[in-house]
């Protein structure tokens, strides 16, 4: 019987990795200098013109309690909202780390959890400490706990579902099926922030800074993930499809 060749990994995907882990890199710069950017501008206040042009631009003119476009429009942008609230990226993150266990994957389920629940205590914390008053300009279309810097909604959806984009992209072989996962990640987290601002619950500016920090904390936790694989600490596939290192027949 011929001896069966010792596999190989996947060279496309080992390119793939490569890619994701520089623009990881690369969101992780930029997402970070943003944030410090508009938190120093913020505090500043030179921010604050800008923040009540547009905020205003999204209202009736001469009736600031009501959004521009019909009734429709506004109830879309309350469904979006919802796609950020704690209790539906709370169920995703929950059948994230269900999945991830039944597949035998728990230390990538830790992982997730660990990842998911400090970039919580993060915003929060970053709420704390700014303390920034939500828009008084406006009547709010939806309900509000915290302080308004920056918008947790906006930031806590670039962490779920720009992470959990991001693992999925990677299981899919094909270009068009990546970027498809990808572009709806992007899709989804942008409706939550735009839908803070059409709702009057936030100022613009505190919808950038929460994404540019939520795509840092997204990106810093790729990064730290593909370290722990390479070290034997944590798996990003499932065992199965793991090739022997080399067999005989």
């Amino acid at each position: 019987m011929t001896p069966r060749t010792a596999a190989h990994p996947n060279p496309n995907r080992s390119l793939v990795l490569e890619h994701f882990t520089w623009i990881a890199a690369a969101i992780l710069l930029l997402g970070s200098l943003s944030f410090l950017w508009i938190a120093d501008e913020v505090m500043e206040g030179d921010t604050l013109r800008l923040d009540e042009r547009i905020l205003m631009a999204m209202r009736v003119p001469g009736d600031p309690s009501q959004p521009i476009g019909p009734d429709w429009v506004e109830e879309s942008f309350r469904d979006f909202t919802g796609l950020g609230g704690v209790g539906v990226l709370g169920l995703l993150t929950a059948a994230t780390l269900g999945y991830l266990w039944l597949q035998g994957m728990r230390r990538a389920a830790l992982y997730v959890l660990v990842a998911i629940g400090g970039g919580l205590l993060v915003s929060l914390a970053l709420k704390a400490g700014f303390h920034r008053p939500r828009p008084d300009l406006i009547s709010h279309g939806s309900m509000v706990y915290t302080a308004s810097f920056p918008s947790g909604h906006s930031m806590l959806s670039a962490m779920v579902y720009l992470t959990g984009g991001a693992m999925l992209a990677l299981v899919h072989p094909r270009r068009a099926v990546r970027l498809y996962i990808l572009g709806c990640a992007v899709l989804a987290t942008v409706l939550v922030g735009l839908s803070r601002v059409y709702l009057g619950v936030h100022w613009p500016t505190d919808v950038l800074a929460g994404w540019a920090g939520g795509a840092a904390w997204a990106a810093l936790c790729w990064l730290m993930a593909r370290q722990l694989q390479a070290r034997g600490h944590l798996e990003l596939e499932h065992p199965s499809v793991k090739a022997p290192a080399g067999a005989a027949e």
